[in-house]
């Protein structure tokens, strides 16, 4: 589980978490936006907070679809990943995860979980998980067991299934496809870079959309400076 405790030697400004998106065609635009604006843009970050670098990733640098109709051009491909403690992993959904080339970096997620860091998956890319092997022993989250069983045959992690939108379980955070909210709101946390009340207030009013999350938001804000 990754952990960052007060009396550790290395100050909080002095880590880096490198975060992986692995970008596939017909990838869930929306499943992605809430975490990976926050954690590129830093608009939100506590005084002192680690430094996050976003990079999208591919099985090659040719450019992939979005669902909804994006191009994105990979910043990387999976054989420059770096897998440490400090390394971030986020798998999006997307309607294509049966394709025999992803096992390559169903095969990266394995290492990650295995060294400890951090790896994030959501609505169909649970499901390419499940069928690795991955949730077998680890509390998890999809949209369903029947879901899992339905499309991941080797999945038998049955008894590991917990019904919410996200679960955070260690160093793996998993979220049905309704939960991409939630997800950010656990990766953030994990990462540490909110405050606990700025966490509290976003998640709130991006929950609600009740105004009063709103300013309380603008507070947190205020009082960092």
């Amino acid at each position: 589980m990754i952990q960052i405790h007060a009396n550790q030697k290395k100050k909080m400004e002095d880590v880096m978490f490198t975060v992986y998106v692995y970008v596939l065609d017909t990838l869930a635009d929306w499943e992605l936006g809430y975490v990976t604006a926050e954690l590129n843009s830093g608009r939100f970050f506590k005084k002192g907070a680690p430094s996050i670098s976003v990079k999208t990733i591919g099985i090659s640098k040719r450019p992939v679809k979005t669902m909804g109709g994006l191009t994105i051009i990979p910043d990387c491909i999976i054989g420059d990943i770096k897998v440490s403690r400090e390394s971030v992993l986020l798998l999006p959904g997307a309607n294509t995860w049966d394709n025999p080339e992803h096992s390559i970096i169903l095969e990266k997620a394995r290492e990650f979980l295995s060294a400890d860091a951090l790896v994030c998956a959501i609505c169909g890319a649970t499901a390419a998980l499940a069928n690795a092997g991955l949730l077998d022993q680890r509390l998890h989250t999809s949209n369903g067991v029947g879901y899992l069983e339905m499309v991941s045959p080797c999945y038998k992690g049955q008894n590991f299934y917990v019904d919410e939108p996200s679960v955070a379980e260690d160093n793996l955070i998993t979220a049905s496809s309704t939960g991409a909210l939630l997800w950010a709101k656990q990766i953030i946390e994990r990462l540490n870079v909110f405050q606990l009340d700025t966490l509290d207030a976003w998640y709130g009013y991006f929950n609600t959309g009740e105004a009063q999350h709103f300013f309380a938001l603008m507070q947190t804000l205020s009082a960092k400076k």
